[in-house]
C-alpha cells in the first residue's frame, strides 16, 4: 500500500475512542457535581488522588514483573511531568464551567477546540520533540469545523435557557 492511499479504520480503534470519549464526559460530569457540591479544588483532589490510588496499586501489581536493572530505559524529559499540573488546572476549570450557562456540552465542545488548536500548534513548531509539519488546507477546514460546531453548540444551548 503508498503512502497517498488511506488505509481503512480499524473498528476496534473507533470503539476505543467512541468508549473514551464517553468516560470523558461522564468524569467531567461528576467532577462538576462534586465541584458544586464541594468546590473546584476539592473536586481535583478527589480525582487525582482516585488516580494516585489507582496507579499504585497497578504499580504494587507489576512490580513483581520489573525488567532486569540491565533494561534500562532513558529518563522522561522534565516537561513530561507538566501533565499533572495541567490535569489539575484542567479538573478545576471544567468543574467551574459545567456549572455555569456554558453546561457540559458546552464545556466539552471548548475542551474539543483548544485540543484541536494546541495539536495544530505542536504540529507547526514541532513542539513536544515532535517533528515539523506544514499544515495543510485540510487542517484548517478541520479547525473551521471543530470552531463553528464548538459555536453552535455554545450559542444555541445558551439561548435554550432563555
Amino acid at each position: 500500500m503508498s503512502n497517498t492511499e488511506t488505509q481503512r479504520p480499524n473498528p476496534l480503534h473507533l470503539l476505543a475512542a467512541f468508549g473514551t470519549g464517553g468516560l470523558l464526559t461522564l468524569m467531567v460530569f461528576f467532577n462538576g457535581e462534586l465541584g458544586r457540591y464541594a468546590s473546584p479544588l476539592f473536586s481535583s483532589w478527589a480525582a487525582h488522588g482516585t488516580g494516585t490510588v489507582a496507579a499504585a496499586v497497578l504499580l504494587a501489581v507489576l512490580w513483581r514483573r520489573r525488567p532486569k536493572a540491565s533494561d534500562t530505559k532513558p529518563r522522561a524529559p522534565l516537561w513530561a511531568y507538566l501533565g499533572g499540573l495541567s490535569g489539575a488546572i484542567t479538573v478545576m476549570l471544567t468543574s467551574t464551567t459545567v456549572n455555569t450557562p456554558l453546561g457540559l456540552a458546552g464545556t466539552l465542545a471548548l475542551g474539543l477546540a483548544g485540543q484541536v488548536v494546541f495539536s495544530l500548534a505542536a504540529d507547526l513548531w514541532g513542539l513536544f520533540g515532535l517533528p515539523k509539519r506544514k499544515l495543510l488546507p485540510k487542517d484548517f477546514g478541520a479547525l473551521g469545523l471543530v470552531v463553528a460546531g464548538s459555536a453552535l453548540i455554545i450559542l444555541v444551548g445558551m439561548g435554550a435557557g432563555a
